[in-house]
């Protein structure tokens, strides 16, 4: 007599029939499917004996099952990720959901594309564009302005101050006088032609004057001693009278050589005198 062959499970021979082997016991595919089988985590179904099974970290998926979550692409021999909700993608996809985002197009900016990075943010090179004009900025200067962006041209027009003298943009250094901006080249002396920012200067009617120039072609002659009254260094105080000039330390008694600035004085003659002198003449 033989010794009978028979499911673990249900006891029903197996004598002839397609069995299964788990785990040192022998089922028949009913049990097997209905008792041993693991299930599929993606369909949720029992993969049975006929099905290939793949697993991975403790589970498990019909061949046909094992699939990327974002484009379906079978992942049988292809390399892949597990990533939340058991889901697995490939490699291509993970790297397209894990790249930063496009500030410009909301789009991946993945491996290869040509990208501005600013302050951590990022955008396409060619979604980089000029706030104003809507030109690509790309790799080229630019001017921020709390979330927008000048290209240099728009920012000079929409930003920069304007020359008090030409009316163009003042884009780099300048100089200011009397609250108005100048670009240091136009800030130059009427005569000479020579820049005077960082130097002594005289203003005439709107006109500006180096020292030497001013000198020579607008300061007035003192009376006395023959040079021009400039204003600057020594003898700032000028007093005039009748149509003419002296410096402060000029305006003396011809006879006594006494200073008269602020003082009574005598003209007679044409020359001037302290209170006293005219007296003895």
């Amino acid at each position: 007599m033989s010794e009978r062959f028979d499911c673990h499970y249900c006891r029903d021979s197996l004598q002839g029939k397609k069995y299964v082997q788990k785990e040192g016991r022998h089922c028949c595919v009913k049990c097997f499917e209905k008792i041993c089988a693991n299930t599929c985590i993606e369909c949720k179904k029992p993969i049975g004996a006929d099905s290939k099974e793949l697993h991975f970290k403790n589970r498990y998926w019909h061949d046909s099952c094992f699939c990327c979550f974002k484009c379906h692409m079978s992942l049988v021999n292809e390399p892949f990720m597990l990533r939340e909700n058991n889901k697995v993608w490939c490699s291509n996809c993970t790297a397209t959901e894990d790249a930063p985002r496009c500030k410009g197009c909301f789009k991946p900016i993945i491996a290869g594309d040509q990208n501005v990075e600013y302050k951590k943010m990022v955008w396409h090179k060619d979604c980089f564009t000029c706030s104003q004009c809507k030109k690509v900025i790309g790799s080229g200067s630019f001017f921020p302005k709390g979330e927008e962006f000048y290209c240099v041209s728009c920012h000079e027009h929409k930003f920069a101050k304007t020359c008090a003298k030409c009316k163009n943009p003042i884009t780099s250094g300048g100089l200011t006088y009397q609250e108005q901006p100048w670009h240091s080249e136009c800030f130059i002396c009427s005569n000479c032609k020579k820049q005077l920012g960082g130097k002594r200067f005289t203003a005439v009617e709107d006109q500006f004057y180096c020292v030497e120039c001013y000198k020579e072609c607008v300061a007035k002659k003192c009376a006395g001693c023959k040079n021009p009254i400039t204003g600057f260094g020594r003898g700032t105080s000028v007093v005039n009278y009748e149509d003419e000039s002296w410096h402060d330390y000029c305006f003396k008694c011809t006879k006594c050589a006494r200073g008269l600035a602020n003082k009574r004085f005598v003209c007679h003659n044409g020359k001037i005198y302290c209170a006293e002198c005219p007296k003895r003449l």
